[in-house]
């Protein structure tokens, strides 16, 4: 069935955008570990590091701002 397949591949998608996100956030750029351990931290509000939203991965996201910051 087509739509089991598309769901697998969804899945499977998912899985390897977690763990690179894993990876990102063991291996933040400098930029990025000044942001965040300068700044974002310590923000009123919260912030997550490398947060997936298929098919990319964000920097920081603050989900009560709706807001989300790529560092490039």
């Amino acid at each position: 069935d087509i739509n089991t397949s598309i769901n697998w591949m969804c899945r499977d998608m998912d899985d390897v955008l977690q763990a690179r996100a894993r990876a990102l956030r063991r291996n933040m750029t400098k930029e990025e570990r000044k942001l965040w351990y300068d700044f974002l931290r310590s923000y009123p509000v919260p912030f997550r590091r490398q947060v997936v939203f298929p098919p990319y991965i964000v920097d920081f996201y603050a989900h009560q701002a709706r807001l989300a910051i790529e560092l490039d």
